[in-house]
């Protein structure tokens, strides 16, 4: 799109700023977690994302607590940058503006299950016959074959994958993460295959089919731990904090509390030996390899455990830390982000105007040249129906 186009389109939408995807348009026809944190991501980068909603709105609207201002915490974090549409399929006139929109965008994203927009023409061969050039991402949890029936919830990829077979002690049951990491993992690999789809776009001109699921983003997601099997046939069990191929990689007790410490390397174990006080430990036959650390691990615990016992985790960590080894503490949601508060990542952005100024987490990545930007706060449900329908009104009539 030509950069006067952009710039009219960023006026109309409300955007600022000249982000990499600007002048971009992104229809959204995804829900709850996977597809919206793709779109979010994009839209931060400077896409007009219109996010297309049933009159009944995402699902993830209702999912309560926690609230801000009544307002699911859950969809305000995945949203902002977003203009709201409502539609609804089973409606002639709403559907023709669903297929309108996507005839127009550059991208589409959707999280239908399989062939589930197949009946109301909005599926990939649809609409690449209205429109070639699209990049036209979907994403399931199982895939489009045999897996096509199974419901694509990130707890159960969580249980299938054999990642809950790695979470949790020894002599505890499987646990899910703490978060649906593999909606997240999918988010993020759903904006990477579409913009390596706009890259292909832009040198040849060819539109295309990214497909993605749950299960495929959980085992590349899960790297060594799938590689231990798939490479190696060995099939990882779960180890508590522990990791399979270093050690000390864990939470260790101290004086008053536990601190995480990694010693990846001889030089780190060098340095964590002598802080420690016990330099010895550090040529001793036991001790002096990764792999000799790991089948000796359990005596090295103790030796090391017995020397953190003489001060708190606290003190510790700046003795630690000022040696240039890695630790960290372990902390609350709210300790983390007022840790990268104090070390300057600003990891709070304020996307909105006045009333409707909503604190959300900032974009991970940093541009030198073409910043994302925090122009809109998440949308009230249709909040832009007007406004996409007039604008859709304007496209029909300047392709007359």
């Amino acid at each position: 799109m030509a950069e006067a186009a952009a710039d009219t389109l960023n006026e109309i939408f409300g955007r600022t700023g000249s982000g990499p995807l600007s002048g971009v348009v992104v229809a959204d026809f995804s829900r709850v977690l996977a597809g919206p944190y793709c779109t979010m991501l994009l839209a931060d980068m400077g896409a007009t994302v219109i996010k297309v909603e049933s009159p009944a709105g995402d699902d993830a609207r209702t999912w309560k607590p926690p609230v801000r201002d009544e307002e699911s915490t859950f969809f305000l974090s995945v949203n902002r940058n977003k203009h709201s549409i409502t539609l609804d399929f089973n409606e002639p006139s709403d559907l023709a503006l669903a297929q309108q929109l996507a005839a127009r965008a550059d991208i589409v994203v959707e999280n239908f299950k399989p062939h589930g927009l197949e009946r109301y023409g909005l599926d990939y061969a649809a609409i690449a016959d209205l429109n070639p050039t699209v990049i036209y991402a979907s994403i399931t949890g199982f895939g489009t074959g045999a897996g096509a029936a199974l419901p694509g919830y990130d707890l159960l990829v969580q249980a299938a994958s054999g990642m809950m077979s790695l979470t949790g002690g020894q002599e505890t049951e499987p646990y899910r993460a703490g978060l649906a990491m593999f909606d997240v993992i999918t988010g993020l690999h759903a904006s990477t295959g579409i913009l390596g789809a706009l890259h292909h776009r832009t040198t040849t001109g060819e539109g295309q089919h990214v497909e993605l699921n749950l299960l495929s983003s959980a085992l590349s997601g899960m790297v060594n731990q799938s590689a231990a099997y798939v490479t190696g046939g060995v099939i990882p069990t779960r180890m508590g904090n522990e990791h399979p191929s270093l050690y000390p990689y864990e939470p260790m007790l101290t004086g008053d509390g536990r601190l995480v410490i990694a010693a990846a390397n001889n030089g780190q174990f060098a340095r964590l030996c002598a802080v420690l006080e016990v330099p010895e430990l550090a040529q001793d036959q036991r001790f002096c390899s990764a792999e000799q650390r790991n089948a000796h691990r359990s005596e090295l615990r103790i030796l090391l455990e017995v020397q953190l016992a003489a001060r708190s985790a606290e003190e510790w960590f700046p003795l630690l830390s000022g040696a240039g080894l890695p630790c960290a503490p372990i902390q609350d949601v709210k300790g983390g982000v007022d840790l990268a508060d104090r070390l300057g990542l600003d990891p709070v952005v304020l996307p909105g105007e006045n009333e409707r100024q909503i604190p959300t987490v900032r974009h991970p990545v940093s541009f030198s040249r073409t910043p994302a930007t925090y122009d809109l706060a998440p949308p009230m449900l249709g909040s832009s129906s007007d406004l996409v329908r007039g604008w859709l009104a304007q496209q029909l009539a300047a392709a007359r």
